[in-house]
């Protein structure tokens, strides 16, 4: 039997490693030329050198951050209004898929992808949602040429949560449905790490019973592609909240950001997750806390860019932060 006095020296021997391989890491606000319209609700994603701000409530210009000269420059504008979703890339364009349109708090669903093409500056539509399956504010990851899509709520921030998980191939254009999660939830965040999918943070978001805030989830729930099988890990996050973001680097999942009805600002906190041995250690909080965007690590630096610094959308931000070694 392995002591208690072992397991806690292990615990705290990961905490040490990881944190050294961060040691001169600082989080510093940077200083641009030009800046990103302000938004939140949106996405942050990479393609090759560049980084895009998308979307986000109100029809929003695209937001073009080029990290070698810490440069603004602006890009066309979607054809509708998009807010409320996950966003990535594949094979170069941005995707927009689970996301709402819409005033608060009877936003709508958007039944189909809108693509964003970089290269072109061009804004497109995509591929539809199977009609029985259109929810919005869900979590979008793609692993081996599959899109996958999990939970979600139907009607804006008002009420329908819905466990559905749900995967399309890009190759054969077809959607399947897949079990559904252990619990259903909305504004959470997910994340591929040692083909697994980590969904993480997120509410029930029930402004039918003037909850909307309230009901944060602490259990992290992960898909096995290679089992095929959901669980829920032993250990849930430290520290429970909505609108959150997470990457993964060297078998770490990095958390942070996010809202909850305890504060009114957006929290800051980088909470680390071991993806091998489920432990948590902490990296130092964002210089300003925010909600309603994502993470890129680029170069051996982390990035975050634009969101709000208060709980709700009234605070929206232009500033964007690096965490790397450099003064």
């Amino acid at each position: 039997m392995i002591k208690k006095s072992f397991l806690v020296f292990l615990f705290f021997a990961v905490q040490q490693i990881f944190s050294q391989s961060f040691k001169d890491y600082k989080w510093e606000t940077l200083s641009c030329i030009g800046e990103p319209v302000a938004r939140h609700e949106a996405a942050f994603v990479k393609v090759d050198s560049l980084f895009y701000l998308l979307g986000g409530r109100r029809i929003q210009e695209v937001s073009i951050f080029n990290p070698n000269n810490n440069t603004w420059s602006s890009g066309a504008k979607p054809p509708i209004e998009i807010h409320h979703f996950q966003g990535f890339s594949y094979q170069k364009k941005i995707y927009v898929i689970g996301a709402h349109t819409g005033k608060y708090p009877h936003e709508t669903p958007l039944p189909q992808a809108y693509v964003y093409d970089p290269a072109k500056d061009l804004w497109e539509k995509g591929f539809a949602l199977p009609k029985d399956r259109i929810r919005a504010s869900t979590t979008a990851n793609v692993y081996k040429d599959k899109l996958y899509i999990a939970g979600g709520i139907i009607d804006g921030h008002w009420d329908g949560h819905v466990k559905w998980f749900d995967v399309y191939d890009f190759k054969t254009e077809k959607w399947k449905k897949l079990p559904d999660a252990p619990r259903a939830r909305d504004h959470a965040t997910a994340v591929i790490c040692n083909d697994k999918l980590y969904v993480l943070g997120g509410r029930i978001s029930s402004g039918k019973i003037k909850k909307v805030f309230h009901l944060t989830i602490p259990e992290i729930d992960v898909y096995d592609f290679k089992t095929e099988t959901w669980s829920t890990l032993e250990t849930p996050i430290p520290t429970q909240r909505a609108g959150c973001t997470a990457i993964c680097i060297n078998d770490k999942i990095i958390f942070t950001g996010g809202e909850t009805s305890k504060e009114k600002k957006a929290n800051g906190k980088l909470d680390v997750l071991d993806a091998k041995t489920g432990t948590w250690s902490k990296l130092p909080s964002l210089v300003q806390g925010r909600h309603g965007t994502q993470l890129i690590w680029y170069k051996k630096k982390l990035y975050i860019a634009s969101g709000c610094s208060e709980r709700g959308g009234s605070t929206e931000l232009t500033s964007i932060e690096a965490f790397s070694t450099e003064k």
